[in-house]
């Protein structure tokens, strides 16, 4: 109780607006006509690891295809961790599908948007494999290209390369002009990205043509569920070549060469910049939030949203219940509301009392600089 009463202070000296539960059933709406959404979709390698649980996460893709119209859907989000393993043919303990299985579902799934809207599918840690020396490599460019989706490429402004040098959409913008008056700017950039990478977004968001847009930064690991930017060292592991008791072996935790933690995206990227009004991150389960302002004396929404452990947890349960958000931009391009819901409850009578979370982590608005 004390937690919430704090976080519910923080939230009401930054302007943002609690929101409390409603007794019946409510399908989703935009609160007004004339607003436009964005979908987020949380880490979701749990549903793509199993083949048990592939099916609710094409049930949501499915429910943001049948809901890009009355929901005005402008962008669609995925904060990262498209599947469990970038490259294993064994499928060990953590899931029961190939890596190369999990990709070809995570990109069918997301066919169900290509044509109809744009959307960002950021990489996070598990999408990537890596050598002794920490250097990355990803099946993500195989699957997700700029052709995949011509929604994409009608908006896609820059892109910079991998760590291999090849360009792909790992480090991407993304431009929506004239949204209610307003020209926006989404652009994502890699799980603990490399200091090349962030002097690229910083170059990016400080062009002349984007210094009057609003700009939305999307990477993998930024916030934690206690509303800090991480703070430590970026690693990861690699899958050895043998397994125990069916069980994939793992190395030590092995340091990325020139990464970033969210407290040096924070200085090196976002507080310097004039314009970047909202940070979207995963990786960490749980919610968070908090508003700081930059060199401007603007302020910065930073959100994280990664629902994977809900549903029973990272092995034995459903993939994370469906979660999702909404984000609405109202037209006084101003104020935001954001709301959370799962189509896997709101599909059925039975469950639907569970298909929204009304807490103030889950729902509630805020203020962005005009």
């Amino acid at each position: 109780m004390k937690t919430a009463t704090i976080f519910s202070v923080i939230l009401l000296l930054f302007g943002v607006e609690l929101v409390y539960s409603q007794s019946s059933f409510e399908k989703p709406k935009l609160s007004n006509a004339d607003s436009w959404s964005i979908i987020v979709l949380p880490d979701v390698q749990n549903y793509s690891k199993f083949n048990r649980n592939q099916p609710i996460l094409d049930l949501m893709m499915s429910w943001v295809e049948d809901h890009i119209d009355s929901l005005n859907v402008k962008m669609v989000v995925c904060v990262g961790d498209l599947v469990e393993q970038n490259d294993i043919i064994n499928q060990g303990h953590d899931g029961d599908q190939s890596a190369q299985r999990q990709w070809e579902f995570i990109s069918r799934v997301f066919a169900r948007l290509d044509g109809k809207v744009p959307y960002i599918a950021a990489t996070g840690n598990h999408d990537y494999s890596i050598d002794r020396q920490g250097k990355r490599s990803s099946k993500y460019s195989e699957f997700f290209t700029v052709d995949k989706n011509w929604r994409n490429r009608k908006v896609i402004v820059q892109n910079s390369t991998n760590e291999n040098g090849v360009p792909t959409l790992e480090n991407s913008a993304f431009e929506l002009k004239d949204v209610n008056g307003k020209d926006y700017l989404f652009l994502t950039v890699e799980f603990a990205p490399r200091d090349t990478v962030l002097a690229w977004a910083s170059q990016v968001v400080n062009l002349p043509q984007y210094k009057k847009h609003r700009v939305i930064l999307t990477t993998h690991a930024f916030l934690s569920e206690k509303d800090k930017r991480t703070t430590a060292v970026p690693k990861w592991l690699m899958y050895e070549p043998y397994s125990v008791n069916n069980q994939i072996q793992k190395s030590p935790k092995i340091v990325l060469p020139k990464a970033n933690s969210g407290e040096q995206i924070w200085s090196k990227l976002v507080e310097p910049a004039s314009n970047i009004d909202l940070v979207l991150c995963g990786h960490i389960s749980g919610e968070g939030y908090r508003v700081d302002q930059n060199s401007s004396g603007l302020a910065v929404h930073q959100m994280l949203f990664d629902a994977q452990s809900e549903g029973g947890g990272h092995r034995y349960g459903n993939g994370g219940d469906g979660w999702l958000r909404i984000i609405e931009f109202l037209p006084d391009n101003s104020t935001v509301k954001v709301k959370t819901y799962s189509p896997l409850f709101g599909i059925s009578p039975t469950t639907q009392d569970h298909a929204w979370r009304r807490d103030a982590r889950n729902e509630f608005s805020f203020k962005l600089s005009k």
